[in-house]
């Protein structure tokens, strides 16, 4: 785990013109993907927030379920007590990203936000609740919560988030998203909620502009 602590890289976009961030945005990729699968996002969302740095790392271990790609946790085992003690064991090595994110442009958590697709949804989740101090939100597409059962009684910030999904998603179900925005709210979490009729598991342009839009009132 030490070793894993100092290991994450992936792409970047940082403010055109050369100037210091005054704000930043990790991106975190799903289970089978790497760090360029989300970096896609930040041209989008860069023009709005021409300031911000977007940093997509690469999740910290090879996957076990394809010949290629990176993942945060092990997904062979999908209970959901398994899942949430691996988010749980996975969350250090994301903490520490964060921290040298926050250290490396000179920040406060609360110009940081978060944005995770599927399993990156599951981590942006399981980090950004139990942090001493509050990031600037946090976007979840076609994800979930790990543990959410037990979720409440760990939360110790508090930012606001928008949770978007696909009704048609047939690898993490639309209801999925229904019950992270329900525990959430039970913790007293700000949440926004963004069906996508039709849309399986992915990113459609609605929910690109509606992720843009809630990143430009957290951080313009």
């Amino acid at each position: 785990m030490a070793d894993k602590l100092n290991l994450l890289t992936g792409p970047e976009r940082l403010p055109a013109d050369g100037a210091k961030a005054d704000s930043a945005v990790v991106l975190l990729h799903g289970l089978g993907a790497d760090g360029a699968d989300l970096i896609g996002l930040a041209p989008d969302f860069a023009r709005l927030l021409p300031r911000t740095a977007f940093l997509s790392p690469d999740a910290p271990d090879p996957c076990d379920m394809a010949p290629y790609g990176r993942q945060w946790f092990s997904l062979q085992d999908r209970t959901s007590e398994v899942v949430a003690e691996l988010a749980a064991a996975a969350s250090p090595v994301l903490e520490a990203y964060l921290n040298s994110v926050l250290q490396r442009f000179d920040l406060s958590p609360d110009r940081l936000a978060l944005v995770g697709f599927s399993q990156g949804t599951i981590m942006s989740l399981q980090v950004a609740y139990r942090l001493s101090e509050e990031l600037a939100g946090v976007v979840g597409f076609s994800g979930g919560l790990a543990g959410a059962d037990s979720f409440g009684s760990q939360v110790t910030a508090r930012p606001p988030a928008l949770l978007i999904h696909g009704e048609a998603d047939d690898v993490v179900v639309f209801e999925r998203m229904l019950a992270a925005a329900d525990a959430l709210r039970g913790a007293d979490v700000n949440v926004q909620t963004l069906a996508r009729p039709g849309l399986g598991h992915g990113i459609d342009e609605a929910g690109i502009r509606a992720a843009g839009s809630f990143l430009l009132e957290r951080l313009g």
